[in-house]
């Protein structure tokens, strides 16, 4: 399979295990897309662009506490949360929820999904 198909795949994957999510996305560190399921009607430039923003954020965050590599970072909100996980030294994984979405079920499944991209790259 071809890396693209791959990645496209672990995305559907991880859609298909959680069905309430708003949207997955797949972007580089630079902020650029690189693979998406969203189904909210958000932008993926811009998805990509805040999820590479708060990557970056929370890795100067772990850093100045010595507190090693970046995990992932969650932004709750009124109407949903988004995760951000790092996909390896070169894209991070978004996760769009919607509000009284399972935290722990998207943790499990988009951990495992992250690790499984990472080690494409």
């Amino acid at each position: 399979m071809a890396k693209g198909e791959a990645l496209k795949a672990a995305l559907e994957s991880l859609r298909s295990a959680i069905p309430e999510l708003k949207g997955v996305l797949l972007a580089s560190n630079e902020g650029l897309p690189i693979a998406h399921a969203l189904t909210n009607g958000a932008d993926p430039n811009r998805v990509a662009a805040m999820a590479a923003a708060a990557s970056s954020l929370g890795r100067r965050i772990s850093e100045a506490m010595s507190a090693g590599n970046l995990g992932e970072v969650s932004v709750q909100a009124d109407e949903g949360a988004l995760f951000v996980y790092s996909a390896g030294s070169k894209a991070v994984l978004a996760v769009i929820s919607p509000q009284g979405g399972n935290a722990g079920l998207i943790h499990l499944e988009a951990r495992s999904a992250a690790k499984e991209i990472g080690d494409l790259f």
